[in-house]
């Protein structure tokens, strides 16, 4: 995209019926570092990528804990995503406290796409350049959402955003008809399968992505770096041998996993990995 006279300002229409800066925001969750989302009947799993700029820095979050049925993971600039996931925060307290009940996702998420939709509406203003994946669990079942910077929003069974992200949407449409019955273990394993889509040919390890799961009976919470290897390690093994009689192994060994991560879980000490300062 080159600089043009109609993108000086975000209420500047070009003759073509554009909006730039809405389009440029857009282009800044292309660049960002890939984050995929997929779920089941009962289970959602979110998954991005967090290479670390310099070998002398430590990676940026990108997945968030908004409350105990909801996260988000982000694609973009970072800091716009740690101020929307704050303000989703606050909304979910402030809910809970006033109904004395979770807040409904699809609530929260048309709430952040009306705020979204108010930058693209104010010359003062300029659009979030940040994508949202948003995760939740409430009485209607598990949902997805899709949280565009031009206010848009969408649900899906499985997404993908952030740069390189098309090969992991092809590998979700070929897999996607699949996982609504797909237990939780192998909700993971789909989503780690993605997020290795993604790097063009790079060794996955856990030390260079982040996984978060929310589902029934399970509150929101981050995989240990610990729990992510093994379940990196158990599909390759299944891969390799191409074998069904590997895949009980397999199994086993995500289930086992499994069951490492949620007790890390009940002690919170996993919880409160990826979630966002509360006083930025």
């Amino acid at each position: 995209m080159f600089r043009n006279q109609y993108d000086t300002d975000v209420t500047t229409w070009s003759p073509a019926g554009r909006l730039f800066q809405v389009e440029y925001a857009m282009e800044a969750v292309k660049q960002g570092s890939a984050a995929i989302g997929l779920r089941s009947k009962t289970h959602i799993v979110l998954g991005c990528v967090n290479k670390a700029n310099s070998e002398l820095s430590s990676h940026q979050k990108k997945i968030f804990k908004v409350d105990d049925h909801i996260g988000v993971a982000i694609a973009g600039l970072t800091a716009d995503g740690r101020v929307l996931s704050r303000y989703m925060r606050n909304e979910s307290i402030n809910y809970s406290f006033t109904y004395e009940s979770p807040l409904p996702v699809g609530r929260l998420v048309v709430q952040l796409a009306d705020k979204a939709q108010v930058c693209t509406q104010r010359s003062w203003k300029r659009p979030y350049g940040v994508g949202l994946l948003v995760a939740g669990l409430d009485e209607s079942g598990a949902h997805l959402y899709y949280n565009c910077p031009s206010g848009n929003y969408f649900e899906y069974q499985a997404f993908a955003i952030g740069s390189r992200s098309q090969a992991a949407k092809t590998y979700l449409e070929r897999r996607f008809e699949n996982f609504a019955d797909s237990s939780r273990d192998y909700l993971v394993k789909d989503a780690l399968m993605a997020i290795r889509e993604t790097l063009q040919g790079e060794t996955l390890k856990s030390s260079i992505c982040t996984v978060a799961v929310v589902g029934v009976g399970e509150p929101f919470h981050v995989l240990d770096q610990e729990t992510v290897q093994q379940m990196i390690d158990a599909f390759e093994i299944v891969g390799e041998q191409e074998g069904p009689a590997a895949e009980p192994d397999a199994s086993a060994v995500l289930e086992a996993a499994a069951e490492q991560g949620a007790a890390a879980a009940d002690q919170g000490g996993s919880t409160d990995e990826g979630v966002a300062p509360m006083d930025i």
